[in-house]
């Protein structure tokens, strides 16, 4: 989304909110899950309406790449962003879900390689480094996206839907033949700190039969039981088990959050999945875009503030994990 996009309405009275970025840059060191090579990623604050943007500083000269939902290209199992001339950037799921947990509608975001490190699979250590650097407000005004009627898509048995509703609220539903992870159902408001508490530090997940698969397709390279929860059957192989009983939806729902932000501002919306993926909510994003009647921009009033994702977040901040993954 632009920031000069229009929609059927643009309400605007009232006192507003104003858009957020980082207080400093904080920088992360891993791996790519996928591609297995090593990767630094480093979060700078970035000015009113830069919105979050993308920068492979591995090429010469560096290429920018928006986190718009109109850049993403379909991909094997992650979010897959392209600058529209063939210029790629993997996995970018789990830090926008970190920005969007956070409230942080700004920054510039630098990558010195193909993807984004994976570090333990969740978007926790994001989320804790971007709480211990501090949040700024800014002095442009903060503007959602309100889903105005229901658009949905499906494939299969498979469906994602966005319905009207005053915050952002995410239903996911997953059913998986090994035990460990089984059904799982899971509904949450995601208003003020839920992400924090409830879905950051849930881990991506794989079955062991699919690992191999994965690998002779040049996938999941740089994924091991300390990055990704491996279950095989009833079992689940990576020390320490499970974070939550239902860490597995918990990570769609985190997955979730990261896709809707391609948004480009916050949704008032109700997400609803079921067996849903990136690309189908990617899709989804396509398919509420394509008809300008089934949204509008609305000017984000104090009132509206503490029904977005970012409010009160600092209550949240877990410097200990982000010191196992962050460096000045």
């Amino acid at each position: 989304m632009t920031e000069g996009a229009t929609s059927p309405r643009d309400e605007s009275e009232g006192r507003q909110i104003m858009q957020a970025t980082l207080k400093d840059k904080v920088t992360f060191q891993g791996v790519g899950l996928h591609s297995g090579a090593p990767a630094c990623l480093v979060m700078h604050p970035a000015r009113p309406d830069h919105g979050i943007v993308f920068r492979r500083i591995d090429l010469t000269p560096a290429v920018d790449i928006p986190a718009l939902w109109d850049h993403v290209t379909p991909s094997k199992l992650c979010t897959l962003l392209d600058n529209g001339h063939g210029v790629t950037l993997s996995t970018v799921e789990h830090v926008m879900a970190a920005l969007a947990g956070t409230g942080i509608h700004n920054a510039l975001i630098t990558v010195d390689g193909p993807e984004i490190p994976i570090l333990d699979g969740s978007a926790a250590p994001f989320v804790d480094a971007i709480l211990d650097t501090g949040i700024a407000r800014q002095t442009a005004p903060l503007r959602a996206i309100r889903v105005l009627r229901t658009v949905e898509v499906r494939e299969g048995d498979a469906f994602a839907r966005l319905s009207p509703a005053d915050h952002l609220e995410i239903d996911f539903e997953i059913d998986f033949t090994d035990a460990a992870i089984g059904h799982q159902e899971k509904c949450l408001d995601m208003a003020n700190g839920a992400f924090l508490r409830e879905l950051a530090d849930s881990r991506t997940f794989c079955r062991a039969s699919d690992v191999e698969a994965m690998r002779r397709n040049g996938l999941a390279l740089g994924g091991t039981y300390l990055n990704a929860v491996v279950v095989d059957g009833g079992r689940v192989l990576s020390p320490g088990g499970l974070r939550h009983a239902d860490e597995a939806v918990r990570h769609k729902m985190l997955d979730a959050t990261g896709d809707l932000a391609l948004a480009g501002a916050p949704l008032l919306a109700r997400y609803t999945g079921h067996r849903a993926g990136h690309a189908m909510t990617n899709r989804l994003l396509r398919a509420l875009f394509a008809d300008p009647t089934a949204w509008m921009w609305e000017r984000c009033t104090p009132e509206l503030e503490g029904r977005l994702p970012g409010a009160g977040v600092a209550d949240y901040a877990r410097p200990d994990l982000a010191a196992a993954f962050a460096a000045e």
